[in-house]
């Protein structure tokens, strides 16, 4: 079934106006013209869109999910013509990375500025996602490229080690713990925990370590960012880990003290991941190659592939 987009849009006209002939009017069509495109559309979905009364239409439950497409559907065509309209202006690509919180805040905004300062020609945008949410995000093709931190989840990826973080503990100034230079995991359990929302590479990395002792994660605080994290802190909420470059950020502006977390997994990887396929795109390439230099792109592993692609880069840490 084809839809045009007159018709789609003389939709969301009635639908926003409530009449169809104020629809029409909007949309520059001939009252009959518009009751015969939006019954044709109908018989086509199988389903009414409008209940239709004295004084006007109201949504059935298939138009508003139909309006909802449609409105999705207008964000995409404003981003095509946007960034089609790019390269009139002297753009010759756009970059669309997703990555964690983590990295963004420890070590990817001076490889982005270094890479847009090389190639001003290419248009960088960035989204904060989980590393999950990355994951699917390179996978389905809705990012170019991701950034996170381990287990890697789908088959579809192929990756390269990036970097190489540390994570480390957050206390109040004035707490308990403050006095020591480093602290255990299991020390931080006897207290409230202050963290990312759920999903977050280091939540979900603390429940399955205080599973394994057997403890319970009394996770009394989630929020959107580190900075939020700091903040609670310091009011005595709780105490926090959090990737070490940010903590160290703020323990010079917040009454905090930081602490290394003696634990194996406190050092992690950040991996690059793109969608697996035989020839990477050049700004892709470009992009890899900036961010981990003499290594090149590997082809795609095969979809019905069980193993994860994979290809280590020295660590720029």
């Amino acid at each position: 079934m084809r839809l045009d987009l007159t018709t789609l849009n003389l939709v969301l006209a009635v639908a926003e106006t409530r009449s169809i002939t104020r629809g029409a009017e909007r949309e520059h069509l001939a009252l009959a013209a518009a009751s015969k495109r939006l019954s044709d559309l109908e018989a086509r979905l199988g389903a009414n869109l409008f209940d239709r009364h004295a004084r006007g239409v109201e949504q059935t439950d298939a138009c508003r999910a139909l309006v909802r497409h449609i409105r999705s559907l207008h964000a995409s065509l404003h981003a095509l013509e946007s960034e089609v309209g790019e390269f009139a202006r002297g753009i010759k690509g756009h970059l669309r990375i997703a990555a964690n919180t983590g990295s963004i805040a420890e070590c990817l905004p001076p490889d982005l500025a270094a890479f847009s300062q090389a190639h001003p020609q290419i248009r960088v945008s960035l989204e904060d996602l989980t590393s999950s949410e990355v994951q699917a995000a390179v996978a389905e093709g809705r990012a170019d490229l991701g950034v996170f931190t381990p287990p890697i989840q789908d088959n579809r990826l192929t990756t390269w080690r990036y970097r190489t973080g540390e994570l480390a503990a957050l206390v109040p100034s004035s707490h308990e713990l403050a006095g020591r230079e480093q602290v255990s995991f299991e020390d931080l359990l006897a207290y409230d925990i202050v963290g990312l929302h759920a999903g977050a590479a280091v939540e979900e990395q603390m429940r399955e370590r205080a599973l394994e002792l057997g403890r319970t994660l009394n996770a009394r605080l989630q929020v959107r960012g580190f900075d939020a994290i700091a903040q609670l802190v310091e009011a005595g909420l709780g105490v926090a880990i959090l990737p070490a470059v940010p903590a160290a950020r703020f323990a010079k502006v917040f009454n905090v003290k930081v602490l290394r977390l003696d634990e194996p997994w406190a050092t992690r990887d950040y991996l690059l991941a793109v969608r697996s396929q035989d020839v990477l795109p050049h700004v892709v390439r470009r992009f890899v190659e900036a961010l981990c230099p003499g290594q090149a792109p590997m082809a795609a592993a095969p979809a019905s592939s069980k193993s994860l692609p994979s290809h280590t880069a020295k660590s720029k840490a």
